[in-house]
């Protein structure tokens, strides 16, 4: 079993993630369909997570792609949260993940007093609203709720509105004035394609996380996905009898990546490094159980502080370098202290600036 230098895990992980190597994707779909899912509880980074992975893309692109084309949705999905997925991927992996998060998600509704017959009259409300109203928002769907008994303050309507997308009713659709709405999923997305189901749709999706996100543990696509860990060690042995794995030790610990991407594992490192401006929560930063590869470990406080929080970082050939925040359009970067001695760090933060500003940009 050969093992991999740390350099060689992030290029790896970058590289099929579309964020090292100098990788990028053709389109916002091809981007979301490779990483399976931008983390998007903000939509705005979200909206970010999807462009520094994507060529010659801009924010309104990404609203054309979910608002017109609805060739990307956004939803509940992995973890339980709110992910932009492909229309394509969209009700395969309700099928696999919203019986599991409703199920987990039973004892949170019994505390706040949400039992399951206040549960369905919930459900009949909101997509009797949306039938008769269309697009509408959290806000007007709590009016709405609060007519059967729902407080209009606190964590009811929220939890009543995930619910019913867990179960593939409802899902997000166009913006209005900055706010999301929730729309008829069967009406919204009418052509959705089915897709794997049981193992299979495990397996797919474990197959599709090593394709972007390895080398990785189960244990790591565990974490990602929210599937217990027995089913991740499953669909490891399911895609390595199908000869599909290729073994590597990472760290003194047994990972895997598709054999398909063996040929990459002796790629030369680019001469300049590859800097890119992640948003806060993205997809590298939480796709694996430790971060130790990806952030140093005296700055591990800056990305991540506590409480759950994931701030934006500057990336720079897969390792954190530092944190920005967007600012008139253009990022504020702060770096570690000390700088990285990394040459040609400059033109490439420079130029990452720049991408943010093009993606950004108001027509």
């Amino acid at each position: 079993m050969r093992a991999l230098d740390d350099d060689q895990v992030r290029a790896l992980r970058t590289r099929g993630q579309g964020i090292g190597g100098g990788v990028t994707f053709g389109t916002a779909a091809e981007t979301v369909e490779r990483v399976v899912g931008i983390q998007a509880q903000d939509a705005r980074p979200a909206a970010i997570g999807i462009g520094v992975r994507t060529r010659d893309i801009t924010a309104a692109d990404v609203r054309l792609a979910l608002e017109e084309d609805r060739t990307l949705v956004r939803s509940w999905f992995l973890r339980g949260t709110l992910h932009i997925v492909t229309t394509a991927d969209l009700r395969w992996l309700l099928a696999l993940l919203g019986p599991r998060f409703l199920r987990l998600s039973a004892r949170r509704h019994r505390e706040l007093g949400l039992d399951e017959a206040l549960c369905d009259r919930a459900e009949a409300v909101i997509t009797d609203t949306l039938a008769a109203r269309g697009p509408s928002t959290r806000e007007e769907l709590t009016d709405r709720l609060a007519a059967i008994g729902v407080p209009k303050r606190g964590q009811e309507a929220f939890h009543l509105i995930r619910r019913t997308a867990l179960r593939g009713l409802i899902c997000h659709g166009p913006s209005r004035n900055g706010a999301a709405t929730a729309v008829l999923l069967a009406d919204w997305l009418p052509d959705a394609p089915e897709g794997p189901t049981g193992e299979s749709a495990v397996t797919e999706l474990a197959r599709r996380y090593l394709r972007a996100y390895g080398p990785a543990a189960p244990e790591d696509f565990a974490g990602w996905s929210g599937l217990p860990v027995t089913a991740a060690r499953r669909a490891w042995r399911s895609l390595d009898t199908s000869g599909e794995l290729r073994h590597v030790r990472v760290r003194e610990q047994d990972c895997a990546l598709l054999a398909d991407r063996a040929d990459e594992l002796d790629l030369a490192p680019l001469p300049a490094p590859d800097v890119r401006l992640l948003p806060g929560y993205d997809n590298y930063l939480v796709g694996y159980r430790s971060s130790a590869l990806s952030v140093p470990a005296a700055h591990e406080k800056r990305i991540r502080p506590g409480g759950g929080q994931i701030h934006a970082a500057v990336l720079v050939d897969g390792l954190a370098r530092g944190t920005w925040s967007p600012r008139h359009g253009r990022a504020d970067i702060t770096l570690f202290d000390p700088p990285p001695a990394v040459p040609g760090l400059a033109d490439g933060i420079a130029t990452a600036d720049d991408d943010l500003a093009r993606f950004l940009r108001t027509p």
